[in-house]
Order: structure tokens, then C-alpha cells, then sequence
């Protein structure tokens, strides 16, 4: 009896273990290198601060949509059905965004191009898409930055004119789409949202893009509803330095927001547990070499072990 007792708690742990360890949090990071013409890279880290390439830093999905056919931007997320649902800017000019999903990161669904700014004659731009999901309305928020010509007042000697606003769209199953609508006018050229969930609101990190005086920097927004509300930025989070493509998960109680450094071509990092004061944790990160513009998600140690294969 004494005998069985020990197998059954034996086989007990050994289940618990291996449960344990297939929901372990890995973290992942989707990004694009040079102009966005190979596609989709995938890098991953045990703590969130030491990104490894996978596939000897080769591509996951070659880009075929639009006429620059261009994977820019990738954002990632893991959706309520449990697919990992992306986004990406498939052209510097094109009125759509690039769609598609995947069970394992590996295998991938044939690309769709949304026309989400079709209906704007003087849209310019779509760029750096991004996906919420929102748990109360069970919809996924895509939400991106165009120019649409003649909207806002611009000065066509600055930046060629862009003066971009934040837009948005909803889906409950990336096949039918609300219509398009404004997200976020503050008054300033913005670009780069990325939202997150934090209890009762939404975080908005994005990119002031004012070029004079120069900005280009990293503020944040909130609001208690995914799709309105958001409130004057703060004031800017990251340095003397441009920045851009923010994306942010919480690592051991702390926000952990990544961004790119593009004109020093390398990748930054502050930190915070209040939303309030920030540490720059740059020199504590590493990336993989010519990274570009990425997401950061979690899958299971299960999940990785496959994309290692």
C-alpha cells in the first residue's frame, strides 16, 4: 500500500512539474529587419532582458501583400481562441494593413490585406498597426497612425507634410470589420500606439512625432474604455535620444517598455512600477543585431520547444 502511495505522488509531481513548466512565461519578440522585405523574425528570453534570434535570425513568413510587399512593424498577440493573431504595415503608401494567424508561430494562415483606410481619397499611410483584445466586449481593437491630406494643418516643408492621427477598427473575427474611426487627436502628429490592459484601463504608449520643436519621444496615455478617452500624454518616458515602437509587458511587478533607438540603430529600455518615474534599463537588455520595430508577448515553454526545433 505504502508502495502504491509513493507511485501516485510520484506520478502526482511529475504532472504538476510538467504543468508548471508548459505555462512558464517565455518571452517573445516579433520584429522586422533592414526595410521589412524578408518578413516576420521571432526572438526569445527567460527573463525579458536577453532576446535570442530563432531560426539563425532568418524569416518565419515572407510578405506578399500590397506593391512594396513589405512586413514592417509586426505586432503579435495571443487572442482569446488561443491563435496568435498579426498585424503589420505592408507599404510606406497603401491605404491597408496586413492579417494572418497561426496556431504555433510556425505554420501561418494566407495573408489578408484589410483596407481599413480605403474609403479616405487623400489617406496617405498606414503604419505600425496594433491589436488589443477586449475582454468585456469579447472584440479585438487593430488601431494604427495615417495622414489623411488636408486634415489636420501641416507644414509641407516639415517631414513631407505628415501630420498623422491615430484610427481604429473592431473585429470579433478578423473577417468583418467596423468602420473606421478616429482613436486619438491630441492636437500633435502621433504615431506607434501600443495599448495595454492594466485591471479597470487601458495604457496607451505612443509616439510624439513632433519634429519642431523636436519630440520623438515616448509619452503615455490612459483610459478607462479601449476605444476613447485617452487622455493628454504624460510627460515623455525615454531620453535624449529619438525613439519609437513601443510595446510593454509587466516583468516581476514592473512595466518593462521596449522601443527602438533608430537612429542610433540599437534598442532601449525603461522601466517603472508606477507608471510615474522610469529607470532606464537600456544597458541591461540585448537584442538581436539590426532589430527592428517589435512586439513583445509570452508563450509556453511547450511553444518554444517547437520553434526551436
Amino acid at each position: 500500500m505504502k508502495q502504491v502511495i509513493i507511485v501516485l505522488i510520484s506520478i502526482f509531481i511529475s504532472v504538476f512539474v510538467s504543468a508548471q513548466t508548459d505555462t512558464a512565461r517565455i518571452y517573445m519578440f516579433s520584429y522586422f529587419k533592414d526595410n521589412g522585405k524578408d518578413g516576420l523574425h521571432l526572438a526569445y528570453s527567460y527573463d525579458g532582458y536577453r532576446f535570442i534570434a530563432l531560426k539563425k535570425d532568418s524569416s518565419f513568413l515572407t510578405p506578399i501583400l500590397s506593391k512594396d510587399s513589405l512586413m514592417r512593424d509586426p505586432c503579435i498577440i495571443r487572442g482569446a481562441d488561443g491563435k496568435f493573431h498579426m498585424v503589420w504595415t505592408v507599404s510606406w503608401s497603401d491605404k491597408g494593413i496586413g492579417y494572418a494567424s497561426s496556431a504555433d508561430l510556425i505554420h501561418w494562415s494566407e495573408q489578408q490585406y484589410i483596407p481599413v483606410m480605403a474609403k479616405e481619397d487623400s489617406a496617405r499611410n498606414c503604419w505600425a498597426p496594433e491589436i488589443t483584445y477586449d475582454p468585456k466586449k469579447k472584440q479585438y481593437m487593430i488601431y494604427w497612425a495615417t495622414t489623411i491630406s488636408g486634415r489636420y494643418p501641416s507644414d509641407t516643408a516639415v517631414e513631407r507634410g505628415y501630420n498623422h492621427r491615430l484610427y481604429y477598427v473592431t473585429t470579433t473575427n478578423f473577417k468583418k470589420f467596423s468602420k473606421t474611426k478616429l482613436l486619438y487627436n491630441q492636437g500633435f502628429n502621433v504615431i506607434d500606439a501600443s495599448i495595454v490592459a492594466d485591471g479597470n484601463r487601458f495604457i496607451m504608449f505612443l509616439k510624439d512625432e513632433t519634429r519642431y520643436p523636436p519630440q520623438k519621444n515616448i509619452r503615455v496615455a490612459t483610459s478607462t474604455k479601449l476605444t476613447e478617452g485617452y487622455n493628454f500624454p504624460s510627460m515623455p518616458i525615454t531620453g535624449n535620444y529619438w525613439a519609437e515602437g513601443p510595446t510593454a509587458i509587466r516583468i516581476n511587478n514592473q512595466w518593462v517598455v521596449y522601443f527602438d533607438k533608430y537612429r542610433d540603430h540599437k534598442y532601449g529600455a525603461v522601466a517603472s512600477s508606477d507608471l510615474i518615474k522610469w529607470e532606464d534599463i537600456s544597458d541591461k537588455i540585448r537584442m538581436p543585431p539590426g532589430i527592428r520595430h517589435g512586439t513583445v508577448f509570452t508563450v509556453t515553454s511547450t511553444e518554444l520547444a517547437r520553434l526551436l526545433k
